[in-house]
């Protein structure tokens, strides 16, 4: 498959943070672009007014009869008219993976894999290769803040692919540079064990072409079986890594650091954003950069400017008053990252945090971790779990997690009742957190917290 000479496709599944960046490569490429989604959102409207044709019903008769190529999502259900339609009627019907396949065998590719850090990087790295002028296409997992896009291009033959565990899509790929951010046990109801998900990650490493780089957290469990013809470390400040930070100070809920490689260092680098563990993001952004020839000087200017991923350790609010940071923490170790950085940029204030869990299956596989990582708020409230693609499971509600917890300061509350909590309490440091709609919220709770 050549996508650059495609002039017509079809999406099925098109409002998808993964899909509408696929979309968005073909529509600024000049080709014609359509596509169905279950429900009108944010991100369709703006597909929309972009000039991409987007319908909502279920409804072969509603779609491109002479589409070229088909792309659906995995997400969507095998009974799916439309699907079935087009693979009836012997139409190239592919899976989002397969286009991005085409992508890393036709550019030079740097693709961004882990259980967690995966959109930051490859969104910073993105941004750093276009605002330093050297230029990429981008494919992302999330709404950079700065552009308010999850894509972008560039006549550069250079892609940042951010590269999705779930389904076993990254599998796919063929790296130029591969980055490899942590293996932590996640989606076990699509690889059933930690073991079977660890061994993909391990092959993730292996489909690097000839000559390419791993990038991959220093310490990382089984390291020693990931594979790269050149094998780099990047950490946030243990120097047995290749490449590490240093000499960390907060400064106006950012951090200010050094990063040091081997020959190389760069000194008083700014990152207007909170989270120690962005700033092990940017090390790892920082190292690519490195790689890629680009001068360190243009990178700091670059980086002092990155403004962040929409839910991803997100000032909402951020005052004398209130702070009220938004992310999409849905896994334990993400969980406990967000807690910690804030609680430690904003000492003294009691922190409260709102989880809504996300699938039932996650919430059953990974509950004591759940449990444990909220532990570290000084108070919980939990919102109903978010069921995403899965029917309920006997015995698998947020009150499996609040069983399980030590903290008595906690509760299950609806969304309704959230929004009379944050009324009434007025709490000074607040967060939301969670992959599924809770992000609808966000906007109410700023009014009340502003208000």
């Amino acid at each position: 498959m050549n996508v650059r000479e495609i002039n017509r496709v079809y999406f099925i599944g098109i409002g998808g943070i993964g899909m509408s960046a696929l979309a968005r490569f073909f529509h600024e490429s000049g080709a014609v672009v359509s596509g169905y989604d279950r429900t009108e959102t944010d991100l369709t409207r703006q597909l929309m007014s972009e000039g991409i044709n987007i319908h909502f019903t279920d409804d072969a008769g509603l779609a491109d009869k002479q589409a070229q190529l088909v792309i659906y999502t995995p997400a969507i259900p095998k009974d799916h008219a439309e699907l079935n339609w087009f693979t009836d009627n012997h139409f190239p019907v592919y899976k989002r993976s397969d286009v991005l396949q085409s992508i890393t065998q036709s550019m030079f590719a740097v693709t961004v894999a882990g259980t967690h850090g995966k959109t930051t990087i490859s969104t910073m790295t993105a941004y750093l290769l276009r605002e330093t002028g050297y230029g990429c296409n981008a494919f992302l997992g999330g709404i950079s803040v700065n552009y308010g896009k999850n894509y972008w291009s560039s006549k550069k033959d250079t892609a940042v692919i951010e590269a999705d565990e779930y389904d076993r899509s990254f599998l796919k790929l063929s790296p130029d540079i591969a980055v490899l951010t942590a293996i932590d046990p996640d989606h076990l109801d699509i690889y059933g064990t930690a073991e079977e998900m660890e061994a993909a990650f391990i092959q993730y490493t292996k489909n690097i072409k000839l000559g390419g780089t791993l990038l991959v957290k220093h310490g990382l469990h089984r390291q020693n079986d990931l594979k790269g013809s050149i094998t780099l470390t990047y950490s946030l400040q243990n120097d047995a890594a290749d490449v590490y930070g240093e000499n960390i100070k907060v400064k106006d809920g950012g951090y200010v650091f050094d990063v040091y490689g081997e020959g190389w260092k760069l000194e008083n680098v700014e990152l207007h954003l909170g989270g120690m563990h962005n700033v092990e993001n940017a090390v790892a952004a920082i190292a690519i950069t490195e790689l890629l020839g680009i001068d360190g000087e243009k990178v700091k200017t670059a980086l002092a400017g990155f403004r962040g991923i929409r839910r991803r350790f997100e000032y909402v609010v951020k005052n004398d008053s209130f702070v009220y940071i938004d992310d999409y923490a849905h896994h334990p170790e993400e969980l406990a990252s967000l807690i910690k950085s804030a609680k430690h940029l904003f000492k003294g204030r009691r922190c409260v945090v709102c989880f809504q869990p996300h699938l039932f299956s996650r919430t059953r596989d990974l509950a004591e971790g759940f449990a444990a990582s909220l532990d570290l708020a000084d108070e919980v409230i939990l919102l109903d779990i978010y069921p995403a693609r899965e029917l309920p499971m006997a015995g698998v509600t947020s009150l499996t997690i609040a069983e399980k917890m030590a903290n008595p300061a906690h509760t299950i509350l609806s969304k309704e009742g959230l929004l009379e909590y944050i009324k009434t309490a007025k709490p000074e440091l607040f967060i939301t957190a969670g992959a599924g709609d809770i992000d609808k919220l966000v906007q109410p709770i700023k009014e009340i917290l502003q208000s």
